[in-house]
């Protein structure tokens, strides 16, 4: 039965850009695969803990000599990663802040990282690749090649490589400018910012087309 695991990591509620594309994009999964089931996870409202110098060896410790924060640390990366196992496709909004991304995302990132679980030990290969892994992110600003702030966007840049290691292989779909209709500075884009969002709904709509599949 196909799987879908929908997480988003914008703290802006319903004024989020990326949580409205990403539902979108859920809804579209649903109605190409009605059979299917989904696993919801919040970023944004529930962060993972980070890991920190006490945590951050978990799992090289065997099980019996853990501390109870190295157990509940450890334990957590473990959900993590089985809620990637389990799914077929991965949908990740990911708004851009101050130019990178979330530390939400770089926590569930950091816990999906773990040697035994997304990594083999001994081939250092990842474990988790085969999986249809789409990121839906939406930058507040233009960071598109000729624009003034060409490569600002680390979120984007980031991510791959931040994923490497477990085999997960993300294709993006960007909306960008989303702030033009709410910062005055920025009213003249909000012509180019209408045309981005329509572009990424329709990019989304084109992901899981419910009669190619009936």
């Amino acid at each position: 039965m196909p799987h879908l695991l929908h997480i988003d990591s914008s703290v802006q509620g319903e004024n989020s850009v990326s949580r409205r594309l990403t539902a979108r994009a859920a809804a579209a999964w649903c109605a190409a695969y009605p059979d299917g089931t989904v696993t919801y996870r919040d970023l944004g409202k529930e962060p993972l803990p980070h890991i920190v110098p006490s945590t951050v060896h978990s799992g090289a410790v065997p099980a019996a000599d853990r501390t109870p924060e190295q157990a509940a640390s450890w334990a957590l990366s473990e959900q993590v990663v089985a809620e990637v196992q389990a799914a077929d496709t991965v949908l990740l909004g990911l708004p851009v802040y101050n130019f990178g991304a979330p530390s939400s995302v770089k926590t569930w990132v950091d816990h999906l990282i773990a040697v035994g679980l997304s990594v083999d030990p001994e081939t250092h290969e990842g474990l988790l690749g085969g999986r249809d892994f789409v990121v839906v992110a939406a930058r507040g600003g233009g960071y598109a090649p000729g624009t003034p702030r060409e490569g600002w966007d680390h979120a984007e840049q980031w991510l791959p490589h931040g994923v490497a290691m477990t085999g997960l292989t993300p294709r993006f779909i960007t909306a960008e400018l989303t702030l033009a209709k709410v910062n005055p500075a920025m009213a003249e884009l909000i012509p180019l910012a209408e045309k981005s969002l329509s572009a990424a709904e329709q990019s989304i709509d084109a992901l899981w087309p419910a009669s190619a599949l009936a």
